[in-house]
């Protein structure tokens, strides 16, 4: 959710702008290409068949929206947020969208195109679902009736700035990340009350701001061991960062563990998963990149929507990947299950 792709959205003007070579944490650069005209799925070690079967495809499922984010599997279905149009679907077993709540970002009319609907979602411990609201600038709980209850809204007596991202790591820590992407001026909106943009833990009713120097985080994962803390940043510059993740919640050993080259094209490092084994899958220019444990890539997936904002697992048995794309959504059988959260239903 950045301002760079919310003009390119809202004026439909997609120029696709990533030339250049992608640098890694491990193994060679590697060319980025253009977006493809139809979905496919780019091999890049033959390591990739064993997470996604040769043959498997990007198929389609839903589509004409504004910008598709908050992407959560939850009884069944896939829910999901468009954020420019503020409101929450669902995507049933019988392949049928339905709405399920209209302002779901917590404004009655936030100006058009605007990044202020809702965005990330998961599963607690208690089952309930938990939403973050862009215009509302908080994170709520979802009721079966859809009703909408505060249950975080800012840290020291602040109000959040956006929050974008969640994930409970495997210890049942809720890990948050907060650009400024929801408000209209960004850090230099007149309502921005935090003095960082930063990834936070709660545990234990506490909310601690564990990193505070990242401009832009955003997408956010954990390996399956839950050592290894991942976040994406948006820009200025472009990168994922791993994190030794200690004991005490803290983390420390920040490295770059997949670097993008400028300049800043539309779609950017986004939303990130990890897979149950340990591969990467975090969206940036050309296309949601899957990267082993060790930085290599093996593959890409390529739509025409040029900018994929986030995934998610699904499925009976966890195998089904769930793509946003800027517009539309994809749904790709894998190999190997994608990491169960840690609470689902």
């Amino acid at each position: 959710m950045r301002a760079r792709l919310r003009a390119a959205v809202a004026a439909s003007v997609l120029a696709f702008a990533c030339g250049g070579s992608l640098a890694m944490g491990v193994g060679p650069a590697l060319a980025a290409d253009s977006a493809a005209a139809e979905p496919h799925v780019l091999r890049l070690d033959p390591a990739l068949d064993a997470v996604i079967p040769p043959g498997a495809t990007l198929e389609k499922v839903a589509g004409g929206f504004g910008f598709v984010e908050g992407p959560l599997w939850v009884g069944g279905e896939l829910r999901f947020s468009d954020l420019t149009g503020n409101k929450l679907y669902a995507l049933g077993a019988d392949n049928k969208v339905r709405l399920l709540l209209d302002k779901s970002g917590g404004l009655q009319s936030p100006p058009a195109g605007a990044f202020q609907g809702s965005n990330g979602s998961v599963v607690g411990p208690d089952g309930a679902i938990l939403l973050e609201q862009h215009g509302a600038r908080r994170i709520a709980k979802v009721g079966d009736d859809m009703t909408l209850t505060p249950f975080l809204t800012g840290y020291d007596g602040k109000r959040f700035n956006s929050p974008n991202d969640m994930v409970y790591a495997p210890d049942g820590a809720l890990w948050i990340t907060d650009p400024p992407y929801g408000l209209l001026g960004q850090d230099k909106d007149p309502a921005k009350e935090l003095p960082f943009n930063a990834v936070f833990r709660y545990a234990n009713g506490k909310l601690t701001p564990v990193i505070t120097d990242l401009p832009r985080p955003n997408g956010i994962g954990f390996s399956p061991d839950g050592k290894t803390l991942y976040i994406s940043n948006c820009e200025p510059e472009m990168f994922v960062n791993a994190y030794d993740v200690n004991p005490d919640g803290t983390v420390s050993n920040g490295r770059r563990f997949i670097t993008y080259p400028g300049p800043n094209p539309i779609d950017v490092p986004d939303g990130l998963k990890v897979d149950s084994q340990g591969n990467v899958w975090t969206s940036g220019p050309g296309g949601i990149r899957i990267i082993a444990p060790n930085g290599k890539v093996l593959g890409q997936l390529k739509t025409s929507d040029r900018a994929q904002a986030n995934l998610v697992w699904g499925g009976p048995d966890w195998k089904t990947a769930y793509i946003m794309g800027a517009g539309n959504v994809y749904r790709l059988q894998l190999a190997i299950p994608g990491e169960a959260p840690l609470y689902s239903r």
